[in-house]
């Protein structure tokens, strides 16, 4: 396949997919980097991505005496050169700022790639990177949509490259402790898990047209996606909120509490169906992702049950956990509320056990061991477990993105034909509740119902609905093409 010089990309990106298809394949192909050199030897780093969580990547790698951050990519050379001038005080030389990652990436002597992007880049920035032999800490989702992640996993065990996906609980003693204790049935069998993000957001603003920041080349930002018109009155961090960038705080916060659910129930897999229903409700604004949302997941030989919840209005905690997880067994449940902490009860509600302890910067070291061991198996969160949490959220938001209003009282049929181990009219009525609490009339803006998606986890498809098989995937942008299956 033809490689991209950079004077070659921003010809290419002026052109139509059909043309850029016509000149030449759009896919990346980078010459292979160093191998990771002696343990001794500072490992050099790019954070793709410099603005919010990508602060922290600069903050725990500038805390680290093994590595030495290199480069410095953003579409927003305002946050690019600010992030440089910062770090180089910190540390023996200034990072180079580029906007183009392929610049950092066609560097035979970078090793390491950390990105923080927006949703809709994570994908193409960790396969072109490992396509260039670099090893790979991607933020979750580590995908926009399930195939995304499946290219990822690939491109992985292709190039034989360490990617890390960046679900922290995966290294929090807490966590992990939770977990084992769960396994170990001291709860007895569990056959259900709940996943929460309770957790406020208010409107974006209005909808509108707006103008993009002049730092901001907003080519590159797009990448992947359409140029759009810019609709939202704060260019950064509120794309979480629009379909064509973000995927809702079901597919932001949701893996994070889908990976522990997974974690815990031991399901490597995808689910066998999905049905969601929910709704952007209590105001108005340029959003088009849910604040309301309920999943529910079933696993179906092994008779097992995911529940996820979202809640963006006003709400009180479940069983103490406002961002966390619930497993319910036969002899108790566990609460996760926090990424460090939790708690085990009987079926009275008695505490029995507690649960704490861990650091986020131990995702980072668990990273760099692996690194130097060469081992993806050294991994506390490699790509493929990334990919299956992701794939969760993403086939959620695909059954309410297909779905239609409704009552409470379709509704609650619709889930009374489901074989889950939870009570999901009980989870319907306190949703109902609680928009009520918070001033939602849904006579007048009704709640969402999607169809039940029934999937094929072998092959990651959705089998009994036409109309979802192309969200598993997108229309690319040329030359931002992440690759199919096989081309990696």
């Amino acid at each position: 396949m033809a490689r991209y010089s950079r004077r070659r990309f921003l010809e290419d990106s002026l052109l139509t997919a059909a043309a850029a298809v016509t000149a030449g394949s759009a896919t990346r192909v980078f010459g292979q980097g160093a191998e990771s050199k002696s343990p001794n030897e500072k490992l050099a780093v790019a954070v793709v991505g410099a603005g919010g969580r990508g602060g922290d990547h600069i903050r725990a790698m500038l805390g680290r005496s093994d590595v030495e951050i290199t480069y410095i990519v953003d579409a927003d050379e305002a946050h690019g050169q600010k992030q440089c001038e910062n770090i180089g005080k910190k540390q023996s030389r200034t990072p180079k700022f580029v906007r183009d990652m392929r610049e950092a990436f066609d560097d035979p002597a970078l090793d390491i790639v950390t990105t923080a992007t927006p949703n809709h880049w994570h994908a193409l920035v960790s396969i072109w990177a490992m396509q260039a032999g670099k090893d790979m800490y991607v933020e979750k989702p580590v995908s926009h949509n399930v195939s995304e992640g499946r290219r990822m996993f690939e491109t992985a065990r292709k190039h034989n490259r360490i990617c890390q996906t960046g679900t922290q609980c995966r290294s929090m003693k807490g966590s992990i402790d939770a977990i084992e204790y769960i396994k170990a049935g001291k709860i007895g069998e569990v056959k259900l898990a709940r996943g929460l993000c309770y957790k406020r957001r208010k409107s974006i603003g209005p909808k509108g047209e707006y103008e993009v920041p002049k730092s901001v080349d907003y080519d590159l930002w797009s990448g992947p996606a359409p140029i759009l018109p810019l609709t939202r009155p704060q260019f950064h961090y509120d794309w979480h909120w629009q379909r064509p960038y973000g995927n809702g705080d079901q597919g932001n916060q949701g893996p994070h509490q889908m990976d522990i659910c997974r974690w815990g129930l031991g399901m490597d897999r995808v689910a066998d169906s999905v049905i969601s229903y929910g709704g952007r409700l209590g105001y108005e604004d340029a959003g088009d992702t849910a604040n309301t949302q309920v999943s529910v997941y079933e696993f179906k030989p092994e008779g097992k049950t995911i529940v996820f919840e979202v809640r963006g209005l006003e709400t009180p905690d479940l069983k103490g956990a406002k961002v966390g997880v619930i497993f319910y067994g036969s002899e108790g449940y566990v609460v996760l509320s926090d990424y460090r902490a939790g708690a085990a009860f009987d079926m009275d509600g008695k505490l029995i056990e507690k649960f704490q302890g861990g650091e986020g910067d131990a995702h980072y070291e668990n990273f760099i061991q692996a690194v130097r061991s060469r081992n993806y198996e050294d991994l506390n969160a490699d790509i493929l477990q990334g990919h299956l949490s992701c794939a969760l959220s993403h086939l959620g938001n695909m059954s309410y993105y297909l779905g239609e209003q409704a009552s409470v009282d379709d509704i609650r049929a619709a889930l009374g034909k489901l074989e889950t181990n939870e009570d999901p009219a009980e989870t319907l009525d306190r949703t109902v509740e609680h928009l009520k609490a918070n001033g939602v009339d849904l006579a007048k803006t009704p709640l969402v119902l999607g169809p039940q998606l029934a999937v094929d986890s072998k092959t990651e498809t959705v089998t009994n609905n036409e109309a979802a098989v192309p969200m598993l995937t997108r229309e690319y942008r040329a030359p931002f093409i992440v690759p199919a299956s096989g081309e990696v």
